[in-house]
Parts: C-alpha cells; structure tokens; sequence
C-alpha cells in the first residue's frame, strides 16, 4: 500500500473512531448541538443554546428535535422547564420558542430576528420540543409512524426523549424539572408528567427530577370544555341562539378530536356567524394577508402580534418563510431528508391522522395532585377555543377544597393583571386580556406567571400605599 492510501486508510479510521466517540461523548455531543449562531440575527446574547435530534425509537428511526436556551444569568442554579405546543400536530419551535416564550422572534420580512424582552429564559433554562415525530423538524425513517401518532405513544417518545437527553446533557441530571405548555398540550403535559412519575417509582429513584407542571388554555375534559366553550361563544355575542342550541345538544359530549359529522355541521355554521375574527384572541384584528393556516379545530392559527413591537397577527407566516431557509436549518443542525421537505408551523398529516385521545384528563389530575407534584392552570380571557369558561367548568368538576377564594392578581404598575383562586393541589389563574397563546398576547403578564410558578408563591395582590 502507497503512504498516499496508507494516510487517507488512517484518515478514514480516525473518522470513524472520532464519529462513534462523539455519539458517545456528552461533551462532544453537545459541541456538535451548539448553536453558535442565528441567521438575521443582529444582536448578541449572553447564554448557550443547542439544537439538534434525541432518537426514541432504534428500530423505526424515530428521532425528535429539541432546542434548548439556556438562561441568561446562573444557568447551573436555574430550572430546567420543558415546554409543549399541541395541535396535536403543531410544533414547540413555531410557537412557544418563535413567538411565545423564546428569547428569539421573527421579524415580518422572515429573514430576520429580535430579542423578546420577556423571554422565559430569563428565570429558567427552555427546552423547547417538536412532539410527536412528523411535527416540525421531527421525523421517523418509517414513513407510517407519522400516520399512528396518538397520546399514548407520545408520552411514551417524550418520555424516552428526555431519559436519553439527560444522558446527552448530564449538568442537568437531577436538577429541578417543570412541564408548561398550552392548547393540546393540555393532554401532554399531564400525561407526560404521569410517565415520569410512574417511571421514577419503578426504578425507586428519581429518574428525572419532576417538580411540577403547568398548563394554559388547556383541552383537559371534553364535555366540560365544550359546556363552557359554548356557553363563552354564546355569552360573548359570537354565536346565535339557535346554534347555541344546537352545539349544546349535538357537540357536549363529543371528543374535540374526533367530531362527529353532525356536531361539524353545526360548528361549521357557527364559525361563519363568527366572522373574519381571530377565535384564539377575539378582540384583535385577525390576519388578512394571503395566508392558509392549518386547518383543524384546535390547530387553526390566526396569530396576534407582539407587544413592543408594531401590532402583527401574522406571526405565523414569518416563522413559515424564517424556518425554511437553508442556512437557518443548517445552522439548527435539521436533518437533511432525501425525500422534497417543506417546514410547516402544524401538520396536518399527523393531526388528521391522530389516534387515541382520551375524553378526560381529570383523574391523571387527581392521581398527580395525590403524587404531590406542583400544580398550576391559567387561562387568558379572549380565547374563543378553550376559553376561561371551560377551564373554570373543567376544575370545578374535580371538586377541590378551596384554599384560598378567588381574587384579582395585580402588576407591577398595579394594575389588575387576572384573577385567580387556589385549591387544594391546584392553584389557577387567569390573565386579563390575554388570548390562546397567553404569552404571546400578554408577555410581561406571562413572565410574572412563569416567575410565580416556579418559586411557589401565589400571585401578587395589590400593596396598599399609605400616607406616612
């Protein structure tokens, strides 16, 4: 053998052996996950964030992307808190990270990004998760595992997905850990939190360090929800008297999933009396411009803008254009698929196809509330989807002793900021103003939230100033 074959042969060896150490290595890993930086970002930041792929499946392939931003000052003493979109079939990164609770959003030219003054990042390290394969950036090298997503195999991947991302990011191996998420996430986020809890019983060790979890504008009981939508629809002037009617007797107990014909008919009619508004934020403008959202009840997004920036409800259209751009998906480290790959913010194909979807979360509630496990559910007042009113019906149905009465919470203008009541093994709270996607609508309203539920303490009541 030539030394010219000789020294490409133990080049290719020191290839190989460098590949399998780093799938291996946690620090390595993480070196090849770091995001060093954005495209169209013009600013500097002072944390570290990484990106990349947790397999949760050998044999199908099924790998799920992550995105992790962590927190600006102290991050070894701060949380971990993990944070969930539903649809089912829509992506943490489109919304909770791109316009929600991210320290990163986009611009209305999609090309470009500013820093969210209230980013969550401030108080916790983020970890933002596409969830279940077929989602954002997620897939699976088997096709049809994007047909078969339901609730139960979905708990079971992000479960799995997290036991193997503490191996990849051990720092945070028995660091305090939270769950938050909105919409469907109503039903993730418990029975995730179910998964650990059960998990961590059988190995009798902590596993993964579960602290507490906390929902918003949540699917969490089917009828309750619906009694409650309605009657919100109905109260607010959205909807006749006769479809009123006619969605309390045909659509009460139907899954919100999976409708039957009838029940669409009716909420088909009723969608027309709504007009062009935004059902997720009924008091602000809806998007105008020449734009689908995804189709479905629960993932229909007609974005509403952002505060301190110019008012914008199309937020959803320039996460579209930013996060098809190659250098930014490269820059993410997004698998480059063979197959033609168009990002896409909710997908239809997985929540179409969407599988087991229990009617009730109520007793995962009860069985986590006896768990001990830090409990938290808010609630922004103009959502039309899962208003206040079905969280409130929803909650009374599980029948808590009340701690402490409800009453209105305040800001730090003193300002009325929601209202809120506690229970026994369950603190709830709504925030004025606010749509679907309360941080979104109401982020400094939502930073206060966030800082309230980690530390445990129930939200601020108004200080009295007396004269001296």
């Amino acid at each position: 053998m030539s030394q010219l074959n000789m020294g490409f042969f133990l080049f290719i060896i020191l290839f190989i052996t460098t590949v399998k150490c780093s799938s291996s290595d946690p620090i390595l890993q993480q070196e090849l996950d770091k995001v060093l930086s954005l495209p169209g970002q013009s600013f500097d930041v002072e944390f570290a964030q990484y990106s990349g792929y947790v397999t949760v499946n050998e044999k199908s392939g099924r790998a799920l992307f992550y995105w992790l931003t962590e927190a600006v000052d102290d991050p070894a003493d701060k949380p971990l808190v993990l944070w969930l979109n539903g649809g089912p079939g829509c992506s943490s990164i489109a919304f909770g990270m791109a316009e929600e609770i991210g320290p990163f959003h986009v611009n209305k030219d999609g090309k470009t990004l500013y820093s969210n003054p209230f980013s969550w990042n401030q108080v916790a390290n983020l970890l933002f998760l596409d969830s279940p394969v077929g989602v954002g950036y997620s897939y699976s090298n088997t096709s049809s595992d994007h047909l078969n997503n339901g609730d139960k195999r979905t708990a079971e991947d992000s479960l799995q997905f997290l036991l193997n991302w503490l191996e990849r990011f051990p720092q945070y191996k028995g660091r305090d850990f939270y769950i938050t998420g909105e919409s469907y996430a109503g039903h993730y986020v418990p029975q995730l939190s179910q998964a650990i809890v059960k998990h961590n019983l059988e190995k009798k060790a902590k596993a993964i360090n579960l602290r507490g979890y906390m929902v918003g504008n949540a699917l969490t009981d089917d009828f309750h929800d619906h009694l409650g939508l309605f009657q919100f629809m109905w109260s607010a002037g959205l909807i006749s008297d006769q479809s009123y009617k006619k969605l309390n007797l045909f659509c009460d107990f139907q899954s919100f999933v999976h409708t039957s014909e009838q029940c669409d008919k009716v909420l088909d009619i009723a969608e027309k009396e709504f007009g062009n508004i935004d059902p997720y934020s009924i008091f602000t403008p809806s998007c105008t411009g020449n734009f689908s959202e995804s189709n479905g009840k629960l993932r229909r997004r007609h974005k509403f803008g952002h505060i301190g920036q110019k008012y914008d409800p199309c937020t959803e259209k320039h996460s579209t254009v930013y996060f098809n751009l190659p250098e930014v998906q490269k820059a993410l480290h997004v698998h480059q698929r063979t197959s033609p790959f168009t990002w896409q913010t909710c997908s239809d194909e997985v929540g179409l196809h969407w599988k087991d979807s229990p009617k009730s979360m109520l007793d995962v509630y009860h069985e986590l509330i006896r768990s001990g496990l830090r409990i938290w559910v808010f609630s922004g007042d103009t959502d039309a989807v899962i208003p206040v009113t079905s969280t409130r019906y929803t909650i009374d149905a599980l029948k808590l002793p009340t701690v402490t009465p409800w009453h209105a919470w305040y800001d730090d203008e003193g300002q009325v900021g929601g209202w809120s009541q506690v229970y026994e093994g369950l603190n709830f709270v709504t925030v004025r103003g606010a749509g679907h996607e309360v941080p979104l609508h109401k982020p400094k309203l939502a930073l206060m939230l966030i800082k309230s539920f980690l530390s445990g303490v129930s939200m601020p009541k108004l200080k009295l100033v007396t004269d001296t």
